[in-house]
């Protein structure tokens, strides 16, 4: 499948076109974990007035390339997205995965260019903020600049993690910590803790944990067969959460 990322004009397009159209920040269901937490009715009104809708984002679709200008942070509604480096000889590195009510881009604001490839897992939507006047309107806002700073540290302490996780961590207590971490993301958005699925493929899943599809293949089983998930496809259950945690502390 062909990608493309959006450029700037089509973003402006977008902007114009019904699909894009103004949203109710308040009336959002992610609202608890976006930028709306915390935020006055006002403040929220004012928010609403600069965030933008996309509201599909087909499958394979890029949202930027790596090294493009830094126009708009993006904020999953639905779906899923990847990001992937290209590294010195010419390989892909996933970098992270996004599910809805996470922000892509953070990375972007000091560089004012994108770290990464952004592309959609599946079929998705997503917000847009344009940073220039999220930034003017942040300065007005304290609470909103506060929340700015909040998925900054996030995203930080999740680098933190990832790099503890693939310098210490064995092929097993890897996976099990990347499905905890899942498992965690899709409990506070109101979803099963102990019963998922996967968007991504267990070769995006090998490349991010920087393991062999065979070694995730092998492990995976292993742990099935002593009863801590079960797979069927990409559907995934934690039947011992209590134990893969302390495995993975």
């Amino acid at each position: 499948m062909t990608s493309t990322p959006l450029t700037q004009k089509q973003i402006q397009d977008c902007a114009q076109a019904e699909h894009q159209r103004q949203i109710d920040c308040e009336a959002c269901a992610l609202s608890r974990l976006c930028l709306p937490l915390g935020l006055h009715r006002e403040e929220l009104d004012r928010l609403s007035r600069l965030v933008r809708r996309q509201d599909r984002v087909s499958r394979g679709q890029t949202l930027f390339e790596m090294h493009s200008p830094f126009h708009c942070l993006y904020v999953v509604r639905s779906g899923a997205f990847k990001t992937t480096i290209s590294v010195s000889d010419g390989r892909q590195q996933v970098s992270g995965f996004y599910f809805p009510g996470e922000f892509i881009g953070l990375d972007a604001i000091f560089p004012q260019q994108y770290q990464s490839r952004a592309s959609a897992l599946e079929d998705s939507s997503v917000c847009l903020l344009p940073y220039s006047a999220l930034e003017t309107l942040s300065q007005q806002l304290p609470g909103l600049q506060n929340q700015l700073l909040t998925r900054l540290s996030k995203e930080l302490s999740a680098d933190k993690n990832l790099l503890l996780s693939l310098g210490q961590k064995s092929a097993a207590e890897k996976l099990l910590t990347f499905l905890l971490s899942l498992s965690r993301r899709f409990a506070d958005r109101g979803f099963s803790a102990n019963h998922f699925e996967l968007p991504m493929t267990r070769a995006d899943m090998a490349n991010h944990l920087g393991l062999a599809v065979e070694t995730v293949s092998r492990e995976l089983k292993r742990l099935q067969q002593q009863s801590l998930i079960s797979i069927s496809g990409k559907q995934v259950k934690i039947n011992a959460g209590d134990e893969i945690a302390r495995i993975c502390s």
